[in-house]
């Protein structure tokens, strides 16, 4: 599989609520060839770990352009779908985005709702919507059905008032769904009764958290997601294996 349109169209049919495509968060070019080799259908690039490869912080601590120079080394070593967090943005026009995602050879971008070069500020949900359908239509343009992960912070901020923090975040995603996104990320850790609840009132794919050794597919797939991804929690497992061995000596 090389090109572009093939790899874009093969990676959104991966997401079935029910039987969700799991998504290994990698950050270089070996640990995507270890997700390849352990047979993953593809995989996602992780801000915060990509930034703590590179030394730098997470929350755009990174440049866009350091960014996709190393999802591009990624790109060049593996043959399978990648698709990228890419934060809020980086500050950058939609198209430019766009342009620089495709360049670097990957299909599919995560887009957050907290705008980390204004100060860590939360977009009201009409714009965020509006972003993601300014970026929808840029990739409308390229020819490419760039598949769009909408996310919201709601939860991971602990935004607001807990007693209708779901609420807020269905709103919010149904403006996203509306604009464009082809899957929604409540990025957090749920109970089972909110995550049945976001996957049922949504109308599109949901994006679940999975910690590497502690979740479990059969219990997500029962609870209607469609799509696994790790955030840091795999280099954070793996550091901390490579601390056992290296206290050895």
């Amino acid at each position: 599989m090389t090109s572009l349109t093939d790899k874009a169209t093969a990676f959104l049919a991966l997401h079935r609520p029910g039987d969700p495509v799991v998504l290994p968060t990698v950050w270089d070019a070996w640990s995507a060839n270890v997700v390849r080799e352990a047979g993953f259908a593809a995989i996602t690039v992780g801000s915060h770990p990509l930034a703590t490869s590179l030394g730098k912080p997470d929350k755009e601590g990174m440049t866009l352009l350091e960014s996709l120079s190393r999802v591009r080394e990624i790109t060049a070593a593996v043959d399978i779908p990648v698709s990228v967090d890419l934060e809020s943005g980086y500050a950058a026009k939609p198209a430019d985005l766009i342009d620089a995602l495709l360049e670097a050879g990957a299909i599919g971008l995560n887009l957050e709702d907290t705008v980390h070069s204004e100060g860590g500020r939360l977009r009201d949900p009409q714009e965020h919507a509006d972003f993601i359908a300014e970026v929808r239509r840029a990739a409308d343009t390229s020819g490419i059905h760039v598949v769009i992960n909408a996310r919201t912070d709601l939860f991971l901020r602990e935004d607001g008032n807990p007693a209708d923090r779901t609420d807020r975040a269905i709103t919010r995603l149904h403006l996203s769904a509306q604009a464009g996104a082809d899957v929604l990320y409540p990025v957090g850790r749920h109970d089972d009764a909110t995550l049945r609840r976001l996957t049922s009132e949504l109308p599109l794919p949901i994006n679940a958290i999975g910690i590497p050794e502690i979740s479990d597919r059969a219990q997500l797939a029962e609870a209607g997601v469609a799509r696994i991804s790790f955030g840091p929690f795999l280099q954070t497992y793996l550091t901390q294996q490579a601390k056992t061995v290296l206290q050895r000596w």
